[in-house]
């Protein structure tokens, strides 16, 4: 297999333990791409396939990102794909939160996504090809109360995407996927008030349905590109 051949095949996956970035790492895999999984916590489950790669690291700490790089560069070359999933949610009052627990938010869900973009665009734009997707939120662009931060965070960062797509072209292709509610561990993993999709009572999207659409824009032909997929559950209102 040459070089290109690797680079096309390695993809990246953030936050890729659990949930979204599980689904997604399974569906790249199944379909024969080496899927590379960073996540600040060990998997769920230790997976056994060949198409499956684990590193531990923090999105929030550079250094963490910059040596992920190295490793990843070292041991299978570049990744063609990088997704951007990783991402914490949190609920609380601007008056009354906790300015500390916002700046790790803040840090995950942005800087994060800053720090992997610093590391594996410009090798992608020395390359003259690569796919970046950001996995966002319906939050974004939507103020609501006890949400401000969180909708604040994904707010920039399809900011941050919609840049980085003027600042790569020709040479990246940029994509935004922006889920409703979905069926994974977020709102219980959420920081402060926690809201169960019962309660809420719209249904949900499974995060297998994320990771179609993410192959699907992955897969287009490289003249072409998907800047951003809004998903929802059909009941959802918001």
């Amino acid at each position: 297999m040459t070089d290109m051949d690797n680079y096309n095949k390695n993809i990246l996956i953030t936050g890729g333990a659990s949930g979204i970035g599980k689904a997604i790492a399974t569906k790249f895999a199944e379909e024969g791409y080496r899927s590379i999984i960073t996540d600040r916590h060990e998997p769920e489950e230790e997976e056994e396939e060949n198409n499956f790669h684990f590193k531990k690291a923090d999105v929030r700490k550079k250094e963490e990102v910059r040596e992920l790089g190295e490793w990843i560069k070292e041991r299978f070359g570049f990744p063609g794909t990088v997704i951007v999933n990783a991402g914490r949610g949190i609920r609380e009052k601007l008056t009354e939160g906790d300015p500390a627990k916002w700046q790790e938010i803040i840090d995950t869900n942005l800087m994060g996504a800053l720090h992997f973009i610093r590391v594996f665009a410009p090798e992608m734009i020395e390359r003259k090809k690569g796919n970046i997707v950001f996995i966002s939120s319906v939050s974004a662009g939507q103020p609501h109360s006890y949400g401000g931060i969180y909708a604040a965070s994904k707010t920039a960062l399809e900011v941050i995407a919609e840049t980085l797509r003027l600042e790569a072209l020709p040479f990246i292709r940029v994509t935004v996927i922006s889920p409703g509610i979905t069926d994974t561990n977020f709102f219980s993993n959420c920081i402060g008030g926690h809201r169960s999709v019962e309660e809420m009572g719209m249904g949900t999207i499974s995060p297998e349905e994320i990771a179609d659409d993410v192959f699907y824009c992955i897969n287009k032909k490289n003249s072409t590109g998907i800047n951003k997929i809004i998903i929802r559950p059909i009941e959802q209102s918001f």
